[in-house]
């Protein structure tokens, strides 16, 4: 049995103020190809197949356009699940006639999880939903965390589990230890939002969607397809790629990847802006991609960002290494006034951060006048 998991399309995606419907659009047509070229048994979307509850109608469109060619022409069966960026209710409006196509989409979580049987295996689809939620579809109390309503979840799964054929889970959740990402949303506070890897071990196989890097997590049998294309600046040197399994009676797999080109990649480029400028530097450059630019002047430039779009039409965000510097110090700074220091301790830790110097008696006598005179002024508060 061969299955393509995907997740984390986003459609609908807006990043630095630009849509992002047009690159998912030259992205997933290149997918419905894969497909056509894969013949896989199944597609699997694990979540957040819209960015937001409430999608752009040019997202509801791509979506419906790109499930109709795999599922209706490309006679593909397609299980899906809804993610915490969907609406379960939307997404599961349809969901009874769908199937009729082999179309089998989970927008919000039933009481009882009932499999879907694709050529010898078992999908059991479990959608994101918060831990009250599931508190109360179950009726029980002592749900409190995504820890507690997996495990219960999954507890009711095995008891009718059919454990001589192979059983795949489909969910979105974040699996402790797993690497994120700036443009994951953030499932709750603390850790109440982790579940355990150890609830997965039923499964031959699980699908997850959530974190968007496919080197998440590295498990023998849970992994991350990762998103759809490059949504932020902390995953511009991840490797996206579509993970493709195939599996046998017995459950065991084997695993390969294969990458897709984006329209336009998104990445960091630093430097002087004089060198960012010169046709030496950016004729080598894909100057069309998505980019964040860092640069390392000092001092006052006049218009940066308009200079370098004559160049990189598709700046994204503009940095001075200055102010990361600044900010950097700015962070240590709170740091160490979390720690209850008095004036003098703060310069003393500030002035061995700054120098390779001895904090000598002398300057300590000096920094003491110093302070008691400002304080005395009413200069430090």
């Amino acid at each position: 049995m061969k299955f393509i998991h995907t997740a984390d399309w986003h459609l609908g995606k807006l990043v630095h103020g630009v849509y992002m419907t047009e690159d998912q659009r030259y992205f997933l047509n290149q997918f419905v190809d894969l497909v056509a070229e894969e013949k896989p048994d199944a597609v699997v979307i694990a979540g957040d197949l819209y960015d937001r509850s409430v999608p752009p109608t040019d997202a509801v469109e791509l979506l419906n356009e790109v499930l109709f060619k795999i599922n209706v022409e490309l006679k593909t069966p397609i299980v899906a699940i809804g993610g915490n960026h969907d609406s379960a209710e939307r997404l599961s409006f349809g969901s009874s006639w769908y199937r009729q196509s082999q179309f089998f989409l989970s927008g919000k979580l039933e009481g009882e999880v009932h499999p879907i049987h694709i050529n010898g295996v078992n999908f059991y689809l479990v959608p994101y939903a918060e831990p009250g939620i599931v508190r109360q579809l179950l009726g029980d109390d002592s749900i409190h965390t995504h820890q507690d309503a997996m495990k219960a979840v999954i507890g009711r799964i095995e008891d009718k589990m059919n454990t001589n054929e192979p059983n795949v889970l489909i969910g979105h959740a974040f699996v402790l230890g797993g690497k994120t990402s700036e443009s994951e949303r953030t499932l709750s506070v603390g850790g109440s939002g982790c579940v355990g890897a150890e609830l997965f071990e039923p499964f031959s196989y699980t699908a997850l969607g959530h974190l968007h890097s496919p080197d998440a997590i590295k498990h023998e049998k849970i992994r991350y397809s990762g998103s759809l294309l490059k949504y932020s600046f902390s995953e511009a040197k991840q490797n996206k790629s579509i993970s493709i399994i195939e599996m046998n009676e017995k459950g065991q797999f084997d695993l390969r990847v294969r990458s897709l080109s984006p329209k336009k990649d998104m990445r960091e480029i630093e430097g002087f802006l004089d060198e960012l400028m010169d046709p030496g530097f950016y004729e080598k450059q894909a100057v069309d991609d998505y980019v964040k630019i860092i640069l390392h002047d000092e001092g006052a430039l006049i218009d940066p960002i308009n200079k370098l779009r004559q160049i990189y039409p598709n700046v994204m965000h503009l940095e001075r290494k200055i102010h990361l510097t600044d900010m950097k110090k700015k962070q240590f700074f709170t740091a160490v006034k979390e720690e209850k220091k008095n004036e003098l301790e703060l310069f003393q830790q500030f002035y061995q951060e700054m120098t390779t110097s001895e904090f000598t008696d002398e300057k300590k006598a000096v920094m003491t006048d110093v302070i008691e005179k400002a304080l005395k002024d009413g200069v430090i508060i």
